[in-house]
């Protein structure tokens, strides 16, 4: 076979203005959280991640610990 180039046409969408601003929106709340998320003091000898609780108990490799 020979190397023929695609002629179709790339295929572009276009926004409507309230989809545009709800993308604006959305990557507003993400930096506003990443930068809560940033401002929190770290944590010592505490479990890695988000804080684990749940319905008001501890949560440990799917056990539950009641305190």
């Amino acid at each position: 076979m020979t190397d023929v180039p695609d002629k179709t046409p790339p295929i572009t969408k276009t926004l409507t203005p309230a989809a545009k601003r709800a993308l604006a929106e959305a990557a507003a709340r993400r930096k506003a959280q990443a930068a809560k998320e940033a401002s929190r003091p770290a944590e010592k000898a505490g479990p890695k991640g988000a804080e684990p609780t749940r319905y008001g108990d501890w949560e440990r490799g799917g056990i539950c610990y009641d305190f």
